[in-house]
């Protein structure tokens, strides 16, 4: 479904990427784990179309996206859900779910759409005419994956979605994403939460420094050194 090729990034002058490859399988959810700083938002931000790739090829599906305007890749069908959940916070929650859909062109199908996010997210319609800034972190983030999920993915991509929740919450947000992967959506996960990661991606890849230095089905990620050194940053 999708296909990193080789992909570099700089900064300035620094290299963010170095030759990264990665795929994400249709249906599937992949992890990319790795410590701060390790470049893992820098793939999803280039993905998205929101950073200059300074060379590689990215792919989704027969549609080369490398160098598309962000609008464009959304309406693909890659929907990006930001790390610190970037709401809207003095707007209600249905005005936030609703702009999660400003990209579709399907009008008449967004108000079902929007029936749909509130059955899985009963929280959220309880909310609904509440400000997004005075809810919980969890429900601020349940809120922000739900505005991802009114924008129609075929592949969501979460960015550090565990910042911030406490541990409860955190299992909950793991059943979340397992939920939508379910409905046919294909998940990419950046997490620094290596629990949260390993208990619901089945491949994943572990990148240091701007580079993959492990990858493979999530059972060989337990107890590999490598991963380890990867999440300390060592």
């Amino acid at each position: 479904m999708l296909r990193i090729e080789h992909l570099t990034v700089y900064y300035e002058k620094a290299k963010a990427l170095d030759g990264v490859t990665l795929d994400v399988g249709e249906g599937s959810i992949v992890t990319i784990i790795g410590a701060n700083g390790a470049g893992k938002s820098t793939i999803l931000r280039a993905i998205s179309g929101l950073t200059a790739v300074s060379s590689g090829e990215i792919w989704f599906e027969d549609t080369r996206i490398k160098g598309l305007e962000t609008p464009d890749i959304v309406r693909l069908g890659i929907v990006q859900v930001p790390e610190g959940r970037q709401l809207f916070p003095f707007l209600s929650v249905s005005v936030n779910l609703k702009l999660g859909a400003s990209a579709r062109r399907d009008r008449d199908a967004i108000d079902e759409d929007l029936e749909r996010v509130f059955d899985q997210f009963p929280v959220l319609r309880e909310r609904r005419n509440q400000q997004a800034g005075t809810l919980s972190g969890g429900e601020q983030q349940m809120l922000a994956i739900g505005r991802g999920i009114m924008a129609k993915p075929r592949l969501l991509m979460l960015d550090e979605p565990s910042v911030g929740l406490a541990p409860i919450v955190v299992e909950e947000l793991g059943d979340v994403i397992k939920r939508i992967n379910e409905k046919g959506v294909s998940v990419l996960l950046v997490e620094q939460n290596l629990s949260l990661a390993l208990s619901v991606a089945e491949t994943g890849y572990a990148l240091q420094v701007g580079k993959i230095v492990f990858q493979g089905k999530i059972d060989l990620f337990k107890g590999s050194e490598i991963v380890k050194k990867a999440y300390l940053g060592g």
